[in-house]
């Protein structure tokens, strides 16, 4: 029924409703009535909806987790879903990639054993328009320098990396700068350039801060380069490690046995052969009365009303959330305040061209509470919840690893009460996983009796909140 009859009908069925009230009543006769007033009866407001854009290769899904305010200021987290575009039956883009291993002391034995043997599978996968540098640090570099991935010279390359060996400190940033330089030769020669890091502890030699280290990040990325960082063993700055995937537009892995190295080279080649967008940015235009409370789990900056958020290289289906808490006052019933403009801008490698669009996220202000509940957005409202309990993760992890692990628990309880809270809207089903993700965590915490189980926990918990933040895709 379209919204024009379903007025006529309502308003026919009230007009109805008062000529059966005046009927006269039975046993007597009545004067005759006055003819009934019309009824008019004036449109609700149109609900917002969740607004879906796809001009190019990248599909940008918002929502509100309020589509209904109450009068005053409210606090409401608009959530962003991109998707990467599948692109059934296409040829995969040649890439340009330089794989740098750490073979630091520490690496030593297995470890070293499994990188080099992972280095050989991402040799296997390579097609003869791609290209392939080597690089292996300890206090110094070395280098087999990028060649075209032909039959002759991937012979070339397994052969290099068996002569790998375990040597000296832990010079990453020297490993990033040779990294830098190989790719350089070919890159106005691919659209897909990326960079490869894994390393087993912190850096020791060369530089060391974390603010020169990641200002390498930076560089490479404003290069066009792509950079995706992978630790192995629970002794690396984990940290550190999220920021080379943060600022170098790639991804981050963990793990604790270098045997699945194969699987996550594998995966990081899939996703640069499979690029279908760089260079992309996020942008929250505040209205007035709309201010920004925060953006969960990204680095993001504002000048002015204006909050821009940088995100990865994305991948065919890759899917990356990004939420936003924001505070927004109104006290006009019945107004719909826009909430806050979006958009999304970035490089379509599909088509080779820049992409924007647009869209504006809403809200209705009512003066009935139960309103404002029963038209909560249940979706909206579990993605905030995850990215609010990844806050309180990121502080578990911390306190577990000052040794406190009583205050560590406290923040996974208040995880818990997020969520309960979180299904009075959304059923409890909706919420069970994440539920038992907390109680599993707090299980990993209290079982955590040394430094070495310790280590594990704090960097597993800490990949369990970017995921949650809505870090999907690039967290390996």
């Amino acid at each position: 029924m379209n919204r024009t009859v379903l007025f006529l009908s309502l308003a026919g069925g009230l007009a109805l409703t008062a000529l059966v009230l005046g009927l006269p009543q039975l046993g007597g006769v009545q004067p005759p009535q006055p003819p009934p007033v019309p009824v008019v009866v004036t449109p609700p407001p149109t609900p917002p909806q969740p607004v879906t854009a796809t001009p190019g290769s990248l599909t940008m899904t918002s929502r509100l987790s309020h589509p209904y305010i109450p009068v005053g200021t409210s606090e409401v987290f608009a959530t962003v879903d991109l998707t990467g575009a599948e692109v059934p039956g296409a040829k995969r883009s040649p890439v340009n990639l330089a794989l740098v291993i750490d073979r630091s002391g520490s690496m030593s034995g297995y470890k070293l054993q499994q990188a080099k043997q992972a280095a050989r599978h991402l040799v296997s996968l390579l097609r003869d328009e791609d290209r392939l540098a080597i690089v292996h640090y300890g206090s110094d570099v070395k280098s087999l320098p990028s060649l075209q991935a032909t039959p002759g010279n991937r012979e070339r390359m397994l052969q290099y990396i068996d002569g790998i060996w375990d040597e000296g400190g832990t010079n990453i940033g020297a490993g990033l700068s040779a990294g830098r330089f190989q790719l350089a030769s070919a890159q106005g020669q691919f659209s897909v350039n990326r960079l490869i890091l894994m390393s087993d502890g912190q850096p020791t030699e060369g530089i060391t801060d974390d603010e020169g280290l990641t200002q390498q990040a930076r560089e490479l990325r404003a290069a066009g380069i792509t950079l995706s960082a992978i630790g192995v063993g629970t002794d690396f700055n984990e940290d550190l490690m999220q920021s080379f995937a943060e600022y170098g537009a790639g991804a981050y892995g963990f793990l604790e046995d270098a045997g699945q190295l194969a699987t996550l080279f594998q995966k990081d080649l899939q996703q640069a052969t499979t690029s279908v967008a760089r260079d992309v940015t996020l942008t929250f235009t505040l209205p007035a009365g709309t201010s920004l409370g925060e953006v969960l789990g990204y680095r993001a900056s504002q000048s002015g009303n204006v909050v821009s958020v940088a995100l990865p290289d994305f991948s065919a289906g890759q899917l990356e959330r990004v939420v936003v808490r924001l505070n927004v006052t109104d006290e006009t019933v019945g107004h719909t305040v826009r909430v806050t403009d979006l958009k999304l801008a970035y490089t379509d490698l599909i088509r080779n061209v820049g992409v924007e669009n647009a869209a504006s996220l809403s809200s209705v202000v009512t003066d009935r509470r139960e309103e404002v509940l029963a038209k909560q957005d249940k979706e909206a409202t579990v993605y905030a919840a995850r990215a609010r309990s990844a806050v309180n993760t990121q502080k578990a992890a911390e306190a577990l690893r000052g040794g406190r692990k009583d205050e560590a628990k406290v923040y996974l309880q208040q995880n818990q009460a997020l969520f309960h809270e979180a299904s009075a809207v959304t059923g409890a089903a909706a919420v069970a996983a994440d539920v038992a993700e907390q109680q599993a965590t707090m299980d990993e915490f209290d079982s955590a009796d040394n430094d070495e189980e310790t280590r594990s926990a704090v960097k597993r918990s800490k990949v369990k909140a970017l995921k949650s933040f809505g870090k999907v895709g690039s967290t390996y």
